[in-house]
């Protein structure tokens, strides 16, 4: 039993080793091409284009969506803007008030609403496609700002046929809200600051990330359209794309501003679709994708990208293994394999200097930024049951319903906050994250007490991570009943 206790911890670390190497080597190529010029723009000559804005129950940031998206500049006899609504609340009466207003000040805007929610978000963009007018689709969700030159930014990079979409980079329009809007901006500025960056410029395949970027029509209808068997339509979209020979464009210099979750099971329901959503894609995707004749490096790089929610199992059985390797390791007769897994810390180096050198290219504040990272690490640890939850059931149901991301808005949070919390549950993860609070709180007194202190510094980052995520969940929910007490 020992024995096999140690290879699963062994194996398991191997593998967190490799996603940490290829984060690794991503950091590796940004500091290479740190200094390459940014994609020019050229010269280019004025198409139609259609901007889709699906919406879904956002009331408190429906508004300020269609008013910013009618401030974007371009000529208005080539512009058509489809507010693509699902909603079945305040938002419909919000929304038809809203575009009747623009439709008389001339904006070429439009509601519309299908028979039923089918395919969700996926459904409504394919709904609005078959009567979009443009040649461009550009999309925004709902809790996005564009800037009044998005169009102007990314038209011009569509130099080429073959170009068939361009991302931009999210800006955070409530980084500084609390620690929590702060931890996931770091978390979003890795992926969009060296990872998107980097396997563009490599020539690996990229995601369109669901909103802020600009399709070619064409390219859309050629890949077989959005499909309604993901939550993740955005990278099944965009690898279907790029394996039909379409190339995609990055814009890291040029950012669209959007609102971070600001409560701990509005950011669990996010990471809970992201992180179902992209296995669904890595199980439809990647046996296309290594029997196509795309080269190694993009079916490697392909297989890390869509398969890293993977790494949150093997975190939550690794801190089911806690209590077993402290004994294990208090006994000193594995000495050698203990020896060999402190090499594993390069892991945490490979990640820690990752999300140093995102913060470093875009925050003048970045020293400030990066003291956090003890805390991004922990609270990522600490959504391990979360997502794997999300992973198996990415892995095993055919279910696909689509659950939303609580918006607030900047002005209105408190009053948001306050009419979400009216429906919030606790959530169905929260007794096991209680356990594994107490497990984990149980191997550090274990360690003391067996005088093991190498497992102490491990086993704390479990501890933190697990109590965070569970006081953060439990906080909201509480705080709500006590409400709802009084008022009786």
């Amino acid at each position: 039993m020992e024995n096999l206790i140690l290879v699963t911890n062994i194996i398991f670390l191997t593998v967190l080793f490799f996603y940490s190497m290829n984060s690794a080597y991503l950091l590796y190529y940004f500091k290479k091409k740190k200094n390459q010029a940014p994609p020019k723009q050229h010269q280019y000559e004025e198409e139609s284009v259609t901007i889709q804005l699906p919406i879904f129950n956002e009331m408190y940031v429906a508004e300020r969506l269609i008013d910013a998206v009618c401030q974007i500049d371009y000529p208005r006899d080539l512009l058509e803007i489809q507010v693509l609504d699902d909603s079945n609340d305040e938002t419909v009466e919000i929304i038809n008030k809203a575009v009747l207003q623009k439709q008389e000040e001339g904006y070429d805007i439009k509601v519309i609403r299908r028979p039923n929610r089918k395919g969700y978000k996926a459904g409504a963009l394919k709904y609005g496609l078959e009567t979009a007018k443009g040649n461009f689709i550009a999309v925004f969700d709902a809790d996005f700002i564009p800037k009044p030159d998005f169009l102007y930014k990314t038209l011009p990079h569509f130099i080429s046929k073959k170009i068939g979409m361009v991302q931009t980079r999210w800006g955070h329009l409530n980084e500084d809200y609390s620690v929590l809007t702060k931890l996931q901006a770091m978390a979003l500025n890795g992926h969009f600051v060296i990872e998107q960056t980097v396997r563009n410029k490599r020539g690996f395949f990229i995601n369109f990330n669901g909103t802020g970027g600009v399709w070619r029509k064409e390219c859309i209808l050629d890949a077989g359209n959005w499909h309604e068997d993901t939550v993740a339509e955005d990278a099944d979209l965009s690898y279907r794309a790029q394996l039909k020979g379409w190339k995609f464009l990055y814009l890291n210099q040029y950012t669209t501003e959007a609102e971070l979750p600001v409560e701990m099971n509005a950011l669990k329901t996010q990471q809970y679709r992201w992180a179902k959503g992209t296995v669904q894609v890595a199980k439809k995707i990647l046996p296309k994708l290594w029997r196509s004749n795309a080269s190694l490096g993009i079916k490697l790089e392909g297989t890390f990208h869509l398969t890293g929610h993977f790494v949150f199992p093997i975190i939550l059985l690794l801190a089911l293994l806690t209590i077993p390797m402290t004994f294990l390791k208090s006994t000193y007769t594995y000495e050698v394999y203990f020896n060999f897994m402190m090499f594993f810390m390069i892991s945490l180096l490979a990640s820690f200097l990752f999300y140093l050198y995102a913060q470093k290219d875009i925050s003048s504040n970045w020293k400030d930024r990066i003291k956090l990272f003890p805390f991004f690490l922990t609270g990522s640890m600490g959504l391990a049951i979360n997502n794997t939850k999300a992973v198996f059931e990415g892995l095993t149901s055919s279910d696909n319903n689509f659950v939303r991301t609580p918006k607030f808005s900047n002005t209105q949070d408190n009053l948001a906050a306050n009419k979400y919390m009216k429906t919030l549950k606790l959530p169905s993860t929260i007794y096991f994250e209680i356990f594994l609070t107490l497990y984990t709180f149980t191997s550090i007194v274990l360690g003391i007490a067996l005088e093991v202190y190498s497992t102490i510094f491990v086993n704390t980052m479990f501890f933190v991570g697990f109590a965070s995520v569970t006081y953060y969940s439990l906080r909201t929910v509480i705080i709500q009943r006590l409400r709802v007490k009084n008022a009786k």
